[in-house]
């Protein structure tokens, strides 16, 4: 049996997608974060020593990293529908997005949301101008532009196609459904500026297998 150990308001949301996707027979334990650090609680270690989620348990194997339980999933239980043919570019396309979610678009996104709690936390009256310029350079000279680059990218990709990688969704669009959700939950992508980014969301939010998702794994913060 497939046992997926969700956490709420995580990237393994996006693992429950995939699963009602796939038809398959799984159940979830559940995990709550801690409502004042934000952090999984201490049990998640029981299952793997990062106590992290995604985890996901399939017999006696126990999968972490949102992209490593994807492409098992896809390889083992959804064939071609899901992975494009070894041979064609759609598989290129399929590893690539895979990788770039959390390679190249996560990093400066977690990096702006820790400037900006840099920029709102309580701290002495003497400390805060030093670490609102640190921040507000730092969101300058590297991470916007990051961003900015990031988000165009996607957005020109996306231009004339309904999937990253292919006519139907694969593995790579449930890789890159977390952060862009985000960014469109976070002001990050707009419709004015973005409107390929926010029409793939908008797509995906309306699969059923995403709404199905929703229900089983409870409320979900995009943002």
């Amino acid at each position: 049996m497939l046992t997926l150990h969700h956490l709420n308001n995580s990237r393994s949301q996006r693992i429950l997608w995939l699963l009602e996707e796939l038809g398959l027979d799984y159940q979830i334990q559940h995990y709550q974060r801690d409502s004042k650090t934000m952090l999984a609680p201490d049990s998640l270690k029981a299952v793997h020593p990062l106590g992290k989620s995604p985890l996901l348990t399939d017999g006696d194997k126990v999968l972490a990293e949102s992209g490593a339980i994807i492409h098992y999933l896809c390889s083992r239980y959804g064939k071609q529908d899901w992975i494009p043919a070894e041979s064609s570019d759609e598989h290129e396309a399929y590893h690539y997005w895979l990788h770039f979610a959390e390679g190249s678009l996560m990093p400066p996104m977690l990096l702006k949301l820790v400037m900006d709690k840099v920029r709102s936390s309580p701290m002495p009256f003497f400390a805060r101008p030093i670490a609102r310029k640190i921040a507000d350079k730092s969101m300058k000279s590297f991470i916007g532009p990051n961003l900015k680059n990031n988000f165009a990218f996607v957005e020109q990709q996306l231009e004339g196609r309904q999937w990253l990688a292919g006519n139907q969704p694969t593995g790579a669009d449930i890789q890159m459904s977390f952060p862009l959700e985000a960014a469109v939950a976070r002001g990050l992508a707009e419709e004015q500026t973005h409107p390929n980014i926010c029409a793939y969301v908008a797509r995906i939010h309306s699969r059923e297998a995403y709404q199905k998702a929703l229900k089983a794994g409870g409320e979900y913060a995009y943002a």
